[in-house]
Formats: structure tokens, sequence, C-alpha cells
């Protein structure tokens, strides 16, 4: 998915095989400290809400929460795409059964995260899938923007990012179980106009390099890039 077309950028592989195996071993455990997800919600979206949630204080939350925190600060697309100031801190979902869904909402635009104690504004969205799409039917994340609904059901180890601004929800779960992690990213760069753009010119400085090698045009190129940044971003 192309981050600027389409507003969705399709992280693969996200975690690795082990880090896939470990997390999926805490999430499903028979004694995993699961809890009504609508603990969390805000006004709006408690009336939306039916799923559950990880209880935040476990000890397997937190683990899970390092875990993907790892996976994240290592990824360059995801750096390059998001350029991430503040990270809120991963929580961990699942859909089935009765709580099998969430109905089309808006996330709160500031939001206090435990982990650390701090206050993050939700420029970006991003969800991790732990389910392979064969363990469940129905539970697409489904993102209503201004290019029409996009559903999204990603391979586990997966994430995909949008915008935090959008209108979205997780269709009903009618077969087995959707585990996933869900978090939210302030960026650097608050405009989403203009991370877009940064985020173009950076994957064509990529390619750019990829196909000549470096060169003194790239270099120049580079230099307008950091520029920008330096211009548009606050730290």
């Amino acid at each position: 998915m192309c981050f600027f077309d389409t507003m969705l950028l399709h992280l693969k592989n996200l975690l690795t095989e082990a880090e896939l195996a470990q997390g999926r071993a805490l999430l499903l455990a028979d004694d995993a400290p699961w809890i009504d997800g609508r603990r969390s919600a805000g006004e709006q979206a408690v009336q939306q809400k039916n799923n559950q949630q990880l209880a935040q204080d476990s000890a397997s939350a937190a683990t899970l929460r390092a875990l993907v925190l790892g996976a994240l600060r290592r990824d360059p697309l995801l750096f390059s795409a998001a350029l991430p100031k503040k990270i809120f801190n991963p929580l961990f979902n699942r859909y089935s059964g009765e709580s099998n869904h969430y109905g089309a909402h808006v996330d709160g635009a500031v939001l206090h995260s435990r982990a650390p104690d701090q206050w993050v504004r939700t420029d970006l969205s991003c969800t991790v899938f732990f389910s392979r799409p064969d363990e469940y039917d129905g539970g697409e994340l489904r993102i209503h923007d201004t290019y029409g609904d996009q559903r999204v059901k990603l391979p586990a180890g997966d994430a995909v990012l949008y915008p935090g601004t959008s209108v979205h929800e997780v269709r009903p779960v009618t077969r087995g179980a959707r585990i996933a992690s869900f978090f939210w990213i302030e960026s650097m760069v608050r405009s989403g106009e203009q991370r877009a753009l940064l985020f173009e010119m950076d994957m064509a400085l990529l390619a750019l390099r990829q196909q000549h090698g470096e060169s003194a045009a790239a270099t120049r190129l580079t230099g307008v890039y950091h520029n920008l940044l330096r211009q548009w971003s606050s730290t």
C-alpha cells in the first residue's frame, strides 16, 4: 500500500517469527488476563466497543509491550512514514464469542499513556496482527476515509499504519478469535500532508540510490529532505 495515495501503510514482517511465537504464547495462554475492553474507551467509543483487552498492569502485558516497541524501533519504514516523537504504550485486544466487534468511532485526539506516563497526540494509529487470517472469520479493520472504505486483514506479524483522524471499526468476528496490538503515535511532524511528502521523498531517494548509486544529485536532494524535516518538525 502507498501511504500517500491511500493513507494506509502495510508494514510486512514487523515481528520476527520468534517474536510472533513468543507473543502468541502469552496471548493464547489459558490464564491470559483478559478484561472488558470498555474500561479503556472514551465517552463516545464506549457505546461502540465490545471486545476484550489484556490487563495493562499484568506481567504478560509488560512483556508484550517491550516486544512490540522493540520491533517498532528497528523498522526503518515505520520511522520514515511516522517520524515518531512519542508512542502510546501498546495495548492488546481480542475479538471472539460475544465480545466480537467495535463499531465505527474516532479515537480521542490526545490520550494518556501509562508506560511511560505521558500524554500522546494521536496523529497515527497502528495495529499489529497476532492472529493468522485463517484463524477467524470477519474481524476486518474497516477504515473510512476520503478514498472510500478500506478493509484490512493482514498476516500475523504484519502491521498497518493509518491516520488517527480516520473513522474506523472492527467488523464482527463470527468464528475464532482476532488478537492484535494497537497503539497511537505522535509524530515530530504534525501535518499529515507534510509527513506524507517527506515519506514520498525518502522513498524516492532510496529508489534513486538503489538504481544509480550515490551521486551529487542524490546528496543535494537528501539535503532538501533534511532541511524540510528541520523546518517542519518539533522535537
